[in-house]
């Protein structure tokens, strides 16, 4: 039924909606059998011939309606694509250069190199050793502030006894805890050397080993006021080695009486095994990597050649983790400003390949000594064969330099920031360099000396100013002593009465 006929009749006819007009026979039939283009007389004349003119033109009349433009696009545009990578000659292919990031290739050689020049014509530096810590830091003054009470003891409860294991700076770290942990327990510490064959007659007796950082930094500050009493006050090297010691600093302050008697000492990480450690890589050279792969297996045997092990030189030494070279260690000195005629100590074990690493850094500090050159033979055979007492030299001579220089951290540096800190009003008097900006200052060729020398001094001023640091939680006590074991200058209300 139409819809008109579902309203309401009203009486009258509705006249029905007109129909479709319907196409003429005649044109439909003259439409198919000619066409507009299409007329008997010229359909013959450009019918098409080879199989090329057909396709053409059975492509074009496919583009002609509005479908086919969105059908055969994609295969148009992959047609013409084809065609155009057919005209194209791959003989010659393009050269990609993957630079290595920067900082992550040892290229200080060739950064000295250029530098060296520049640098040995610099006479701009005037008395730099004694400028060094200019920054006056007025009203953070500190000084030792601690009382050593000698009144009478209570009774012990028994004793405790102390293998202190590590290093020579773990050794004193253990002892020091120790006396701390007497304390505590109101005990007897017994050093291993001394008493040995009696306290083991006695029932009361504790044996701790190893001992070494078991106590916490953050005790009560009694407890800290007595370990720092024992680090600075208490302990003291054997009369062997501190004789040998105060003799080599003297023989250093006599060979910079150009400079007042202040001399820099540098503890340098070089060693072999050092090195191998790290997994840097520095001349590349096949030596090297023969040299390394032998110190990891003699000394940690297939840690480093186990199964999932990545090894990452590029990405260590960007993150400030490769030990630094002699040569490095020489340029960041001098762009610091101290020239050749400053004096140098190194405290250091055998530097890996010295005769060609050391080369440069005696360039640059001809007057730089060690404990092999200050000492005879004599004076060291009693300590030749023992770790712990070479370093127990080092330690002594760069406990009393101008400014001390450490380049990798670890125990040794750490304990002497504290003790020169509580020697020194507060003050470390410590170059600890930005390794992670010092490798990208030593990657640029471009970079000149001037503009090396200003980042250098920029990065030495960073150090004056850490110099003064008061201990936060969970600090070591031994590398800051402040305020715990020391008050300010003319602070009445800050000073520490035991």
């Amino acid at each position: 039924m139409h819809a008109y006929n579902r309203l309401p009749s009203t009486g009258h006819t509705s006249p029905s909606p007109p129909a479709s007009p319907l196409r003429s026979p005649r044109f439909r039939h003259s439409r198919i059998k000619t066409g507009r283009f299409n007329s008997p007389s010229s359909s013959a004349a450009v019918s098409p011939k080879t199989p090329s003119q057909r396709i053409t033109r059975t492509l074009l009349s496919v583009l002609l309606r509005r479908q086919g433009v969105f059908l055969f696009a994609p295969l148009i545009y992959i047609v013409c694509m084809l065609f155009y990578i057919g005209t194209v000659s791959f003989d010659v292919v393009p050269f990609i250069n993957h630079r290595a990031a920067p900082g992550s290739v040892y290229r200080t050689p060739q950064v000295y190199a250029k530098l060296k020049p520049e640098m040995d014509a610099d006479y701009s530096t005037s008395d730099a050793i004694s400028t060094t810590w200019k920054l006056s830091h007025k009203g953070s003054q500190w000084r030792p502030c601690l009382s050593k009470s000698s009144g009478g003891l209570p009774e012990s409860n028994g004793y405790i006894y102390v293998e202190a294991n590590g290093g020579l700076n773990q050794q004193r770290t253990s002892i020091c805890n120790a006396v701390a942990v007497a304390a505590y327990l109101n005990a007897t510490l017994v050093i291993p050397e001394f008493h040995y064959h009696s306290i083991w007659k006695d029932s009361r007796v504790i044996r701790i080993s190893p001992f070494a950082n078991r106590l916490s930094f953050d005790a009560p500050l009694p407890v800290q006021r007595l370990r720092c009493i024992a680090n600075y006050e208490a302990l003291r090297f054997s009369s062997a080695i501190l004789s040998l010691g105060e003799s080599l600093v003297a023989r250093m302050k006599n060979h910079s009486l150009k400079n007042s008697g202040k001399y820099i000492s540098v503890h340098l990480r070089f060693e072999e095994d050092m090195v191998a450690f790290s997994c840097c890589v520095y001349d590349g050279g096949k030596k090297e990597e023969e040299d390394m792969k032998a110190a990891r297996e003699r000394g940690w045997k297939g840690k480093f050649t186990r199964a999932g092990r990545v090894i990452r030189p590029g990405a260590y030494r960007i993150d400030g983790k490769c030990p630094l070279t002699p040569l490095e260690v020489g340029l960041m000195l001098r762009g610091m400003g101290f020239d050749n005629t400053t004096s140098l100590y190194l405290a250091s074990g055998e530097i890996y390949n010295a005769n060609t690493n050391m080369g440069p850094l005696l360039e640059m500090f001809p007057l730089l000594q060690t404990k092999e050159t200050l000492a005879s033979e004599i004076e060291l055979a009693p300590f030749k064969k023992f770790s712990s007492r070479m370093a127990a030299i080092d330690y002594t001579v760069c406990l009393h330099s101008e400014v001390f220089v450490t380049t990798q951290g670890g125990n040794f540096p750490q304990s002497l920031l504290g003790h020169r800190r509580y020697m020194y009003g507060g003050h470390s008097k410590t170059i600890r360099p930005d390794k992670r900006k010092l490798v990208l200052f030593l990657d640029n060729p471009n970079i000149g000396w001037k503009n090396f020398k200003r980042q250098m001094l920029l990065m030495r001023a960073h150090s004056d100013s850490k110099g003064f640091e008061l201990r936060r939680p969970h600090d070591s006590i031994y590398s800051f002593p402040c305020p715990n074991c020391m008050c300010r200058v003319n602070k009445t209300e800050d000073r520490v009465h035991t």
